[in-house]
């Protein structure tokens, strides 16, 4: 089979798939409880959607490329895709098979314009890791490359072949995916599908430019240039192209391998509280964080030193910078103040945060989601994920449903600029409880927050003596300009133009009697329409009555246009 033919038969099956389940979905979700037969779609739900995920996770390896990315994406969706989903989708990256050797090394050579034996000294045959998108392995520099750098051990990060074209593919099969899903409109109210298919593709497209992928590495190590507790791998720019990147060897206890964090002395605990921490930092005060934080790219770095307390000194080393995000600057300020509010317990302030995120439309009335977030923090604020395991799952369930109903009855969307920060959050939050099963994100995010009201009242301090200011000047500047007024009115140059006013007052009374007219003729004629097959006489009566109100909105326009109006 020729590649056009093999990537035309990928098309085809991707969206092949969405469609049988879309499908699938519309008829259990949509259609059967419109008719009150919502207890059979209940019923089998749950087995239902484990099919799906583990046809799903077929499908993803089976093909690599984005699939595997859509995967790790729905498997990190924790807040709103049911366990039964993202238990099977874990794990989807390390089942990723390798691709052979030489032709990752006809890659890089073609990439590199030499033979790998000049490149390097040398190069491990097997694979570091192999991923959806490249391959990684390590090496070791030449002489005078390792003289020109000061180091010799690294990873050589090789794309993989064709993978250009794949992705192409795969975002042409989602983003038809995303108009079916538009078209929705339980879908279309709540997320602009396209837009966000969009936003995945470009990330996509960033991650398998290298050059890309080194140029955050630099940056996110300015970020925290003067951060001792976090280290970025070191460039070699002499060997890196868009399609190799060569990095400094910084492998080291992964963060989520516990053992080996206890037998270095590390308290994973205390990693816990250190990674919220850092990702923090990234997505409320520097804006530019790492959108994949999952254990194959965090490192625990022991330092060799002890600290004041004892202990064995360690830092993160954050790898893998393709898939970065950045928060803007107004999107920055309404994420700080829902954290502030939720530190706070304070359920009117954390509605107001998520409407300056952008999540919920300015219509929307929020007083039962206020008073469901207050319930919500009296009842379950403060509580780690071991204490909520505790609680009476019935207890759960009826605050679930009511919850629910309170959100699904507002209108909210998903924000640009918001999935990756999702999923870090997501990564984050599972990282935290997976490496203490007491994590409690109150804790973490206490002690930040109580530094943000720090900062925002001293800004709320200076705006408020800017405010004085100009409020001082225009308060002395005001007798004069009164007496200017008064000047004017004595000589007549002010004078007060009430005939336009009126004007528009008749325009706008022509306009709601014609969106009256127009209304009347859209019941009038529909319910012709609707009544003329059993009973035509009255269904043809409605119809021709209808032309009385369309002929007023019509003629009306036409007359008003002739009279200049």
């Amino acid at each position: 089979m020729t590649d056009d033919a093999l990537m035309k038969a990928r098309y085809r099956r991707i969206t092949r798939f969405a469609a049988r389940y879309l499908v699938q979905a519309w008829w259990y979700e949509l259609f059967l409880p419109r008719f009150g037969l919502g207890w059979i779609s209940a019923r089998g739900r749950t087995r239902r959607l484990q099919r799906i995920a583990q046809r799903f996770h077929v499908l993803a390896v089976d093909l690599g490329g984005l699939m595997i990315k859509v995967g790790q994406f729905m498997s990190s969706r924790l807040d709103v895709l049911p366990p039964e989903i993202t238990k099977e989708l874990e794990g989807l990256q390390d089942e990723v098979p390798a691709v052979p050797f030489a032709q990752m090394r006809a890659r890089a050579e073609a990439e590199l314009g030499m033979p790998l034996e000049r490149a390097f000294a040398s190069v491990e045959e097997r694979p570091l890791a192999a991923a959806s998108l490249g391959q990684a392995h390590r090496a070791v520099l030449t002489d005078s490359l390792t003289a020109e750098t000061g180091m010799s051990a690294v990873v050589l990060k090789i794309q993989r072949p064709g993978i250009d074209r794949i992705v192409d593919v795969d975002l042409r099969a989602l983003r038809k995916v995303g108009v079916w899903l538009s078209k929705v409109a339980l879908v279309r109210d709540r997320v602009d599908m396209p837009s966000l298919v969009e936003e995945f593709a470009v990330t996509s497209l960033e991650e398998i430019d290298y050059l890309h992928e080194a140029a955050n590495s630099e940056r996110f190590a300015s970020d925290f240039g003067g951060d001792g507790g976090v280290a970025v791998p070191e460039v070699v720019w002499e060997r890196t192209t868009r399609r190799v990147l060569t990095l400094q060897d910084v492998t080291a206890i992964k963060i989520n391998d516990v053992d080996a964090l206890r037998a270095a002395g590390i308290d994973p605990s205390e990693v816990a509280a250190r990674f919220a921490a850092v990702m923090f930092d990234q997505l409320f005060d520097d804006g530019f964080f790492h959108a994949d934080p999952h254990p194959g790219n965090v490192f625990v770095t022991p330092t060799g030193a002890v600290t004041p307390e004892g202990t064995p000194a360690w830092r993160f080393t954050f790898i893998d910078f393709g898939m970065m995000g950045e928060v803007p600057p107004g999107l920055r300020r309404g994420l700080r103040r829902v954290l502030i509010a939720a530190a706070s317990r304070d359920g009117k302030g954390l509605v107001d945060g998520i409407r300056d995120v952008g999540v919920l439309l300015p219509s929307a009335d929020t007083v039962q989601l206020e008073r469901a977030m207050t319930q919500l923090f009296s009842r379950f604020g403060g509580m780690g994920f071991a204490e909520l395991q505790e609680v009476d799952p019935r207890e759960f369930r009826a605050f679930a449903i009511e919850f629910g109903d309170v959100v699904r009855a507002l209108p909210f969307q998903l924000p640009e600029n918001f999935l990756l920060i999702v999923r870090a959050m997501s990564l984050t939050s599972g990282m935290c409880s997976a490496l203490d099963p007491a994590f409690n994100i109150w804790d973490a995010v206490e002690p930040y927050a109580q530094r943000l009201i720090r900062e925002e009242s001293g800004n709320t301090a200076q705006a408020f003596v800017r405010e004085v200011g100009a409020v001082a000047g225009v308060t002395a500047r005001l007798p004069r300009r009164i007496d200017n007024l008064i000047e004017r009115f004595e000589d007549g140059s002010v004078s007060v133009q009430t005939p336009r006013i009126e004007r528009r007052m008749r325009d706008l009374e022509r306009m709601v009697r014609r969106v009256v007219s127009a209304v009347l003729f859209t019941g009038l004629l529909i319910g012709g329409i609707l009544l003329q097959a059993e009973q035509a006489v009255f269904g043809t009566l409605l119809m021709i009555a209808s032309l009385a109100p369309l002929s007023h909105a019509v003629l009306a326009g036409v007359v008003a246009r002739r009279n200049g109006a």
